[in-house]
C-alpha cells in the first residue's frame, strides 16, 4: 500500500541539474524531495571503485564557465579542484593545451601533419582565436544568476552592467556561427582528413560556434579531488544538511499537472505546489494520463509535445572501455596528460564507408545467424575504432589518490551510434561485440601511443549507449540532450532566452537540465537548475 505525502516542491532526477535545483529549494527553506531513478545521485557525472582502481561514468571534467565555482561559493560548499590539462594527440604527435598561447603550438601541430595545408590551418586557427574571444565575453565574469546584486551594487554598475552591453552584441555574432562545423570548415579547406581530425570528436551537426570554442573551453577545465562525483556528492550533502530529502531507486510512473501531484514506482502518491523536472523529457509528457485531465485546452497542448517529441533523437552517445593497468601511472604521465583526445591515424573517420552498415541498420528483416552480416559489422567497428578519436581520462595523472602504486585506470571513450547498438543487441550479438571492441581498443592504443599496454591490462569492461539509457532513462543514451541532426530543436538555443528553457505548458511545472537548451552541457544544466529553482520560488 502506497503512502501520500506533501512537499512545497518536488524535484525529478537526480544529475546536476536536479541537485542544484534542490540545493537551492533547500537552501531557501522550502520543504523539497528529489528522486532519483538511479542507486545514488549524480546522472551522467559518477565516480566508482573497481580493484582498488577509481574511474569516472560520465563526466570527464569540470568546466567552470563562471557557473560551477560561483554556484558553489553561493552555496557556501568547499571543493579541491585542480586545473586539469588537456592533451591532444594524432598517430604519434602530441601536444599539451595549457595556455591560450598553447594555440599557437596546435597550428604547428597540424601544420605538420598537413603541410600541404598550411595556409588553410593558419586561416581555421585564426577563426578559433576569434571565437575564443567571444568565450572570453561569455564567460568572462561569474555568471549574474549566482550573485547576490542586491547586496553589491557597485560591483552591479562597475562590472555588470558593461559585460551585459558586450555580452549582447557578442551573442548575436555566435548566433551567426549555427553552421555546422564540419560545413563550416570547408571555407578555409577542401582536405577532408584535416576537417575530420578537427572535428570528428564533436556530435553530428554541431554548431560551429560551439565546436570551435573547445580551445578555450579546454582551458577551463578542472578536476576535483576525489573524481568528479566529488561535486554531486557536495551537493548531496548540502540538500540533506538543509532539510531536504533524497529518494533513489524510484521511477515517477504518473505525473496528473491538474492535481498536482505525482506516482512513484512504489505506488506512493505525493503531492507538490511546484515540481521541476530534471530528467529526460519525453518521460515527462508520458508520464501524464491525458484522459485524466479536465482541461481539455491542456490536454490537447500535453498531445501536441508528445506528437512533437516522439520521433526526435537524443543527442549522439558514447561507448566506453574501462581498463585497470599494472603499471604505474608515470609511464601515462610521460606520454599524456589526464585528460588526453587522442587519434592514432590521420585519415579521418569519413574514409569510413557507411553504406552497408546503413542498409544493415535498415533492414528490418536481419537475421541473427546471417553470419555475413556480422562479419560485415565487426570489419566496419574495425575501421571505425581505428580512424577514430578517443577520449581518454586517467584520473590517477590528476590525483594520485585515485589509484594504487602500480596501477592505473584508463577511460577510453568514442562517440558510438546508439541505433547501431540497439541493433547489435536486439540480434544478440552485444556479448561477442563488447569483447572484440575490448580487444580492439586495447590492441590499437598498444600498436600506437602506449606500448606494452596489451600485456599490462589486468581488468576490462566496457559500457554502451544502451548502458547509458537503461541506467540514466536518456532517451537513446544521449549526453547532451537534443541531436543536432533533429529537424526541429524543442528546446532553447538562443542564450538571450536561456530563462525561458526552464518554463513549459504545464501548470507550476518547470524543466532543467541537458533536454532544455541547446546546445549542452554541464554548466548549461546547473544554470537551467538555479533558474528553474527561482521560478519555483516565486
Amino acid at each position: 500500500m502506497g503512502q501520500f505525502m506533501k512537499f512545497d516542491t518536488i524535484v525529478v532526477g537526480a544529475g546536476i541539474a536536479g541537485l542544484t535545483a534542490a540545493a537551492y529549494m533547500a537552501k531557501a527553506g522550502k520543504k523539497v524531495i528529489l528522486f532519483e531513478r538511479q542507486h545514488k545521485v549524480g546522472g551522467l557525472i559518477q565516480t566508482f571503485q573497481r580493484d582498488g582502481v577509481y574511474f569516472d561514468g560520465g563526466l570527464r571534467s569540470i568546466e567552470n564557465s563562471g557557473i560551477v565555482f560561483p554556484m558553489l561559493k553561493q552555496l557556501g560548499i568547499e571543493i579541491e579542484f585542480h586545473k586539469s590539462i588537456t592533451t591532444i594527440g594524432v598517430e604519434d604527435k602530441v601536444i599539451n593545451i595549457s595556455e591560450k598561447e598553447s594555440l599557437i603550438d596546435y597550428e604547428k601541430f597540424l601544420q605538420s601533419l598537413y603541410p600541404e595545408n598550411a595556409d588553410d590551418i593558419k586561416a581555421i586557427v585564426a577563426e578559433i582565436r576569434k571565437i575564443m574571444g567571444y568565450m572570453d565575453i561569455l564567460y568572462g565574469i561569474d555568471n549574474p544568476a549566482f550573485l547576490d546584486l542586491k547586496n553589491d551594487k557597485d560591483y552591479l554598475l562597475k562590472t555588470i552592467l558593461p559585460w551585459m552591453f558586450k555580452f549582447i552584441f557578442t551573442v548575436r555574432k555566435i548566433a551567426k556561427l549555427n553552421e555546422p562545423v564540419e560545413e563550416y570548415l570547408k571555407r578555409f579547406t577542401s582536405n577532408q582528413s584535416l576537417i575530420d581530425i578537427i572535428a570528428q570528436h564533436f556530435f553530428q551537426k554541431t554548431p560551429a560556434s560551439f565546436a570551435l570554442s573547445y580551445f578555450s573551453l579546454y582551458l577551463d577545465y578542472h578536476y576535483p579531488k576525489g573524481g568528479t562525483a566529488t561535486l554531486v556528492e557536495s551537493l548531496e550533502k548540502y540538500i540533506v544538511n538543509n532539510g531536504g530529502t533524497i529518494k533513489t531507486d524510484v521511477k515517477i510512473e504518473v505525473l496528473n499537472p491538474e492535481k498536482k501531484y505525482i506516482i512513484d514506482n512504489n505506488g506512493n502518491q505525493i503531492a507538490y505546489d511546484t515540481l521541476i523536472w530534471a530528467g529526460d523529457q519525453k518521460h515527462l509528457y508520458n508520464s501524464i494520463p491525458i484522459n485524466e485531465i479536465s482541461n481539455n485546452k491542456l490536454a490537447t497542448k500535453i498531445q501536441e509535445k508528445r506528437d512533437q517529441l516522439s520521433p526526435l533523437k537524443g543527442g549522439d552517445s558514447v561507448y566506453t572501455i574501462y581498463l585497470t593497468v599494472d603499471k604505474d601511472v608515470d609511464y601515462f604521465r610521460k606520454i599524456c596528460s589526464g585528460h588526453f583526445f587522442y587519434t592514432p591515424l590521420k585519415d579521418g573517420l569519413s574514409k569510413v564507408s557507411k553504406k552497408e552498415i546503413e542498409t544493415f541498420l535498415n533492414n528490418e528483416q536481419m537475421d541473427a545467424d546471417d553470419t555475413k552480416a556480422k562479419e560485415m559489422v565487426f570489419d566496419y567497428l574495425e575501421k571505425y575504432f581505428k580512424l577514430n578519436t578517443f577520449e581518454i581520462a586517467i584520473p590517477a595523472i590528476r590525483d594520485a589518490a585515485l589509484a594504487p602504486t602500480g596501477k592505473t585506470g584508463l577511460i577510453v571513450s568514442l562517440l558510438f551510434d546508439y541505433s547501431l547498438a540497439k541493433k547489435i543487441n536486439d540480434l544478440g550479438w552485444t556479448k561477442e561485440v563488447k569483447k572484440f571492441l575490448e580487444k580492439l581498443t586495447i590492441k590499437i592504443l598498444n600498436d600506437t601511443i602506449f606500448p606494452d599496454l596489451e600485456g599490462s591490462v589486468i581488468g576490462c569492461f566496457s559500457s554502451s549507449p544502451l548502458t547509458i539509457e537503461n541506467l540514466t532513462g536518456n532517451t537513446q543514451g544521449g549526453i547532451t540532450g537534443w541531436a543536432f541532426t533533429n529537424k526541429n530543436m524543442p528546446a532553447v538555443n538562443k542564450m538571450l532566452q536561456v530563462a525561458k528553457s526552464v518554463e513549459t505548458i504545464l501548470p507550476s511545472v518547470y524543466q532543467a537540465g541537458q533536454w532544455v537548451y541547446s546546445p549542452s552541457g554541464m554548466p548549461i544544466s546547473i544554470l537551467t537548475g538555479k533558474l528553474a529553482a527561482d521560478k519555483a520560488m516565486r
